[in-house]
């Protein structure tokens, strides 16, 4: 009967270490599958970070070379200095009857101090407006590309005796036209 008893006693033993055994692997098995769940997690997290960060740099941050660009442009208004030349009377290079041609004109200056420097150089620049008109025909003048043409050149030639350092000639506008 002690034997029994023994057999008992193991066979209970028994029991209760394969029940510690299995309860055991059962924690060893909760243990194990939660560490790639907190492994994922974490990846996670960490790439919804990296998106907001990207998000952040990419589309909300303010660009600091616009911020830069907009105060400049904002400072330095652009106006439109005009320079009025006396009316120039001329015969139009004509054989067939006398053709007069009268022109008054303004210039469109680059800048506020060229108009010192057309002052200084007004009768050279005048000099050369008149040797341009009086080349000019009376077809050359009605026609609306020839009035283009004839701008152009004024224009041209004016910026050639100006110092470019001191500005330049943008348009020439005519403010009365008129062939007789």
């Amino acid at each position: 009967m002690a034997a029994d008893d023994k057999r008992e006693i193991d066979t209970g033993q028994n029991v209760s270490d394969d029940e510690n055994e299995n309860g055991q692997q059962q924690q060893a098995g909760t243990k194990k599958s939660k560490l790639p769940l907190i492994i994922i997690l974490i990846v996670f997290l960490f790439l919804i970070a990296g998106g907001a960060a990207g998000a952040y740099f990419f589309f909300l941050k303010p660009n600091p070379q616009s911020a830069e660009v907009k105060p400049a442009a904002v400072e330095q208004p652009k106006t439109i200095v005009f320079f009025p030349m006396e009316p120039f009377i001329v015969n139009l290079l004509d054989n067939e009857t006398e053709r007069y041609l009268k022109v008054t004109m303004q210039v469109e200056l680059s800048e506020q101090r060229t108009v010192d420097e057309l002052r200084r150089l007004n009768p050279m620049l005048r000099d050369t407006i008149l040797d341009l008109l009086t080349s000019k025909t009376y077809r050359e003048m009605i026609d609306p590309l020839g009035k283009q043409r004839l701008r152009d050149e004024i224009a041209t030639r004016l910026n050639m005796i100006l110092d470019h350092n001191k500005g330049r000639v943008n348009k020439v506008y005519f403010t009365e036209f008129v062939i007789q």
